[in-house]
């Protein structure tokens, strides 16, 4: 994707636009918002911040195309999102290089992104079967009764900037399979991703208006919770903003979706296999530089686990390279911006000031030609205790808090505890207390010996408690679901009479 340059102090930088009614956009406000290369700390472009107006003309335009897309037979409908398929996986590396370049993530992760992103697309391929309805012959005498699912009319996301890949597809693919049309606003801080996959949708051949991306900040998400055309809205993010946009968007009457914070927590018994659990520690906690919604921020020992396990973990730790996510020999890349960076680090001062203690300082981490990124080392807390806010508060960022229980009853009583229920994993090898575990936490996706319980496409992702606002998880049947509608149809009908020679084989 090459999106159009200005002359700014000698050097080219690149401005984005919109993307409207199947074109880039310019936009017609003058609002716009900067981007950052986090390894450099430098800025590398602009984006448009869209107002109500921009907002107003990429719904009218999903409003034009929404016809003729929920119309179109399912045959055509899949060939588009076939095609489409084949797009992202020939594209896959630039997009997770475009990733990297504004994101920080590594290479490697971002290829993963994409890949759990490209799953999802592949789930939505088979909507002619997830769409198929129930049908009961003779209900009452010569009458039949069958059940469809139908379009909403236009669907909107709102996504973060931790997967500008992935968590746009847990939404649009399906709500577009479907027979939607959407409306996408990605984060401002990494929005280029968004614009390689509507040329991608373009390319694949699908009608202009179907989907619409407009980049923003609150100005445009307001409007978009607020538009009378806009049936259904999909968010991910945190906490606080998910509840005003749950709350805001059914004020409005539409049908909301909204995913919050997440403190996950990896529960770790004295008959786990120890050398696994400090593995998957690490590499949940520090992945993506922490900037996961399913990362282990919490470890929680049980009796003497914690003594067998913090020496394993420090040890992985301190062999984590830290740097630009673009060089191969590198485990972990920067922070999105600068203001995360010291948002992160001040939990650190309050951590050691509420009496935790800080076994690895990730500060003043030495990274190769990174003086001006984004960089913070691993950091590692134990003795961390459920009052203290390295433990209330979701950090965002490469910090691992170890909490320590006496038994399995107080860790699990620790876990339910907590307002966030996105993830959790147990780390043991009985398979009975497992079984127990599964059955009794309070929380909606559960691991066992898996650190990241992310559910692949064909199950739904969601928490409970304060991370989900809304009865509706993400992609799987319950995505399906939530971009369509039911409708019973009770009918009879006179016998049938021929009406003329047709000896064709019908093709729609």
């Amino acid at each position: 994707m090459s999106p159009p340059g200005r002359k700014n102090g000698g050097k080219r930088k690149r401005r984005l636009a919109h993307w409207i009614d199947g074109r880039p956009d310019p936009g017609i406000g003058e609002r716009m918002g900067p981007l950052f290369d986090p390894s450099a700390g430098v800025a590398t472009g602009e984006v448009p911040l869209a107002g109500a107006a921009d907002v107003d003309r990429a719904v009218a335009a999903a409003e034009r195309a929404f016809p003729r897309w929920s119309r179109t037979p399912l045959g055509p409908r899949t060939d588009i999102l076939f095609r489409f398929r084949e797009l992202i996986r020939g594209h896959a590396d630039e997009l997770a290089r475009t990733i990297v370049g504004e994101h920080g993530k590594v290479l490697a992760d971002a290829r993963g992104e994409v890949q759990r992103g490209l799953e999802v697309v592949e789930f939505a391929c088979g909507i002619p079967q997830l769409l198929k309805g129930e049908f009961s012959e003779n209900v009452s005498t010569n009458v039949d009764s069958w059940s469809i699912r139908q379009p909403l009319g236009i669907a909107a996301g709102i996504t973060p900037f931790n997967f500008p890949v992935m968590v746009p597809m847990w939404m649009y693919p399906i709500a577009i399979a479907a027979g939607n049309t959407f409306v996408l606003k990605p984060s401002e801080k990494d929005p280029s991703p968004s614009m390689l996959v509507a040329e991608l949708w373009k390319e694949a051949g699908l009608p202009d208006g179907v989907f619409n991306v407009v980049h923003g900040d609150k100005a445009a998400v307001d409007r978009i919770l607020e538009h009378p055309a806009i049936s259904a809205v999909s968010f991910v993010g945190s906490t606080p903003v998910a509840r005003a946009i749950y709350e805001t968007g059914t004020r409005h009457g539409k049908r909301v979706q909204a995913l919050g914070g997440a403190k996950n927590h990896m529960v770790v018994l004295p008959d786990a296999d120890m050398e696994l659990a400090a593995d998957a520690a690490v590499n949940a906690a520090f992945g993506s530089a922490g900037e996961r919604c399913m990362a282990i921020s919490v470890l929680v020992a049980v009796g003497v686990a914690g003594e067998e396990l913090l020496p394993r973990i420090q040890e992985r730790i301190r062999s984590i390279r830290v740097g630009n996510g673009t060089e191969p020999d590198v485990d972990m890349g920067p922070l999105v911006t600068r203001e995360h960076l010291q948002r992160v680090t001040r939990y650190l001062d309050e951590g050691v000031s509420e009496g935790a203690e800080l076994v690895i300082d990730g500060r003043g981490v030495k990274v190769r030609n990174g003086e001006s990124g984004y960089f913070l080392g691993p950091c590692l807390f134990d003795r961390v205790r459920p009052e203290m806010s390295i433990y209330r508060d979701e950090i965002f960022g490469p910090v691992l808090s170890v909490v320590r229980a006496g038994a399995y009853d107080e860790a699990v009583a620790i876990v339910d505890a907590n307002p966030y229920a996105n993830g959790v994993a147990i780390f043991t090898n009985d398979g009975g207390v497992a079984r127990r575990f599964q059955s009794e936490i309070q929380v909606g996706m559960v691991g066992i010996n898996v650190p990241i319980p992310v559910p692949m496409a064909y199950y739904s992702f969601g928490g409970w408690k304060s991370s989900l606002f809304g009865d509706a998880h993400v992609h799987g049947m319950e995505g399906v679901r939530f971009y369509t509608r039911g409708k019973v149809v009770t009918a009879r009908w006179p016998e049938p009479r021929l009406r003329g020679k047709d000896l064709g084989f019908p093709t729609v």
